[in-house]
Formats: structure tokens, C-alpha cells, sequence
């Protein structure tokens, strides 16, 4: 009876810890190992090729703030305007073939937010990855706010002035103003700016203006 429940309900776990030593001899024998150097090249290759190289190649409007993070794909057809700011871990692709992505002025993203031009067909055949992509132009107005892991599908307008919620899966037009939040993304408020306010949204003349 007692190694049924023996059996049933063993011991709890205790997590192992490594000594000062083991670590430093964990740390020598990873800084020998040749498949670190090569996945540290991948990283780097990786880095490159989908942040370095594309952010010189996107079509600027003024100073942009870019987490080092960010992911960019085709971005020959990107518009990014000024004083944006891209959180860390966002994905911003463009469509393979001619679907844009247009970001207008002021825009704020949180983390991991995720523009797509270009989604998967799925009734083609298999496998999926094989299929073609149906392509449609993101437009995105001036002073846009995006919540964390926000999901903009193709094909979608978001007007002047939107907030979209955390988590929201965006796949059609939001209106200027609108707050949408949910998934799919659904409007649950507007914003309401008194006329006083509006001047905070009008960024200060540079030294150079005046």
C-alpha cells in the first residue's frame, strides 16, 4: 500500500544549483564550444538582415525611436513618418510582392506589436507554407497608438488620432479617434481632446525655425 502511494505521489523536487566552480567550468566550456560561435553567427546574420539592412532601406520621414529588437521584412515598400516610436520586438512586414505598410506621424507602439501586409491561403492545398499570399496595403494615420502584441492584419485603415488595445486583432477599418480593443478588434470608446489639449499634440518649433 505505501509504495502504491509512494509511486502516486512521489517526493517533491529540489531544484540543483551549480557551485561558483561548476559555473566557471560550465563558462570555459562554453566559450570553447564551437556550436555557441555558430549560433552566435546566426544571430548576428539574423540581426542583420532583418533589422540593419532593412531599417537603412525604409522610406523615412523624420527621426524615428527604433528598439534594436524590431523586426522588419520587404522593406522597400515601408513608409514610417516622424517622431515615431517602435517598441521592442515588433514585427512590421511588408507583403512579398506589392503589399505596403504606411505609418504616419507620432505613432507610439508598445512591445511586440505586428503589422502584416500579407497573409497565408489555406484552402490551396498543403502544405500551408507552399501556398500563395493575399496581399493588401496597412495604412496607419498620425498619432496612433498601439497596446502590447496588437495584430494588424491586411487590408486595414486605421484613422488619425486611433488607440488600439492590448492583445487586439485589428482586420478591418478602425475609424479617426476610435479606441478598439478585442478580437477581433471591436470600438469601445473615442477619444475626446478639448481644444486646449490639441496644443500638446503639436510638436515644439526646432532652433532652426525660429
Amino acid at each position: 500500500m505505501q509504495n502504491d502511494l509512494a509511486d502516486r505521489y512521489p517526493p517533491p523536487a529540489e531544484k540543483r544549483r551549480l557551485s561558483r566552480t561548476g559555473r566557471l567550468l560550465r563558462l570555459i566550456a562554453s566559450t570553447f564550444d564551437i556550436r555557441a560561435w555558430l549560433h552566435l553567427a546566426k544571430l548576428l546574420n539574423y540581426y542583420n538582415y532583418s533589422h540593419v539592412v532593412p531599417l537603412r532601406k525604409i522610406q523615412k520621414g523624420g527621426t524615428l525611436s527604433v528598439s534594436p529588437d524590431v523586426v522588419f521584412s520587404n522593406p522597400a515598400r515601408i513608409e514610417i513618418g516622424s517622431r515615431v516610436n517602435i517598441g521592442s520586438r515588433c514585427h512590421i512586414w511588408a507583403g512579398p510582392s506589392h503589399g505596403r505598410i504606411i505609418v504616419g506621424d507620432d505613432v507610439l507602439f508598445g512591445p511586440e506589436v505586428m503589422l502584416t501586409a500579407a497573409s497565408y491561403r489555406f484552402n490551396d492545398g498543403h502544405p500551408v507554407t507552399k501556398q500563395r499570399m493575399d496581399e493588401a496595403d496597412i495604412v496607419i494615420g498620425n498619432d496612433v497608438w498601439f497596446g502590447t502584441r496588437a495584430i494588424v492584419l491586411p487590408g486595414v485603415t486605421i484613422g488619425d488620432g486611433a488607440i488600439i488595445g492590448a492583445c487586439a486583432v485589428v482586420r478591418s477599418d478602425i475609424p479617426a479617434m476610435a479606441i478598439a480593443v478585442g478580437q477581433p478588434a471591436r470600438i469601445v470608446g473615442m477619444r475626446k481632446i478639448s481644444s486646449k489639449r490639441e496644443k500638446l499634440m503639436v510638436p515644439p518649433a526646432s532652433k532652426s525655425d525660429s
